[in-house]
């Protein structure tokens, strides 16, 4: 018997097989975005090399580089101005990077400096300064950084202030967390987002109905719109969109938007909303004329 086993060690025609049949290597990245075709390795600049590399090394493997992007897309950088776990839990599970998350407006206002995120979440209550202090002194320092005032106060003065010092939105915390994701999304797009249960009070006064807001009418912010540009501003302060605004001037939406554009300039204001609501206060209404 131990002779005939010998004999089958020796003379089988014995192998091990390894078979892999298929191996993944996800990797996820928050950089900037690639095109459909990835472009090749520049020699001078010393760009793209890595992603040439990797096909190399995949095909030796008889493998291949796949990869999914949204061309010139970037991650999401975002700065909360309070210290909510839960919350920056639940943006990173959904790919939304929370570089900061600080505790009060003076380090929040540090931070923003040194970090420079894409967005800022800010809160109304805030120790050593509220979050209307904040977000002006955020403004005045960084005229292009998008801010959403994420808290619980429904006061309509908070609101209505917090639009005219510049915030891109004004969510509520019980928001659910996918559409906080969106409502970040429209705001990085150039939106102005405002939560759907204080819509109604935004409309009050678009329409002036509310004049709790009311200031100085002998100043005149503006003086300095030409007559179809304050023909223009009536109409957004009846809630009218670029293209009812068109249709009923007659003319082209895309010059609806310049003198949209040129209103916010001069107004120094950075979303149509605002401009609404100021110009509401101020009393002015589609059948008044330009006393400008």
């Amino acid at each position: 018997e131990l002779e005939g086993l010998e004999n089958t060690i020796d003379d089988a025609y014995a192998e091990l097989r390894s078979l892999i049949t298929d191996f993944r290597a996800p990797i996820d990245d928050d950089g900037i975005g690639l095109p459909e075709t990835p472009p090749g390795p520049d020699p001078v600049t010393g760009e793209h090399i890595g992603m040439n590399i990797m096909q190399e090394r995949a095909a030796k493997l008889n493998g291949e580089l796949q990869y999914e992007s949204d061309p010139d897309e970037g991650g999401t950088l975002i700065q909360l101005s309070f210290d909510m776990p839960r919350l920056e839990d639940l943006l990173k599970r959904r790919g939304i990077e929370v570089i900061e998350a600080v505790g009060s407006g003076e380090e929040g206002i540090k931070k923003v400096a040194e970090l420079q995120p894409d967005i800022v979440l800010l809160d109304m209550r805030m120790p050593q300064m509220d979050g209307l202090m904040v977000l002006r002194q955020l403004r005045k320092n960084h005229p292009a950084l998008k801010v959403v005032m994420l808290t619980t106060s429904t006061n309509d003065h908070d609101l209505l202030e917090a639009l005219r010092a510049g915030a891109r939105g004004y969510l509520l915390k019980d928001i659910e967390p996918d559409e906080l994701v969106l409502a970040i999304r429209e705001i990085l797009a150039g939106k102005t987002v405002v939560a759907p249960e204080l819509s109604s009070v935004l409309a009050r006064f678009i329409q002036g109905e509310d004049g709790e807001l009311q200031e100085d009418k002998s100043a005149n912010p503006f003086s300095a719109l030409t007559p179809r540009e304050y023909e223009i501003l009536t109409l957004l302060a009846e809630g009218q969109s670029n293209k009812v605004i068109a249709r009923n001037l007659g003319i082209s939406d895309g010059t609806v938007k310049l003198h949209v554009k040129a209103i916010l300039r001069k107004l120094n204001v950075s979303s149509r909303i605002t401009a609404a609501v100021m110009a509401v206060e101020h009393g002015i209404r589609a059948s008044a004329s330009n006393d400008s």
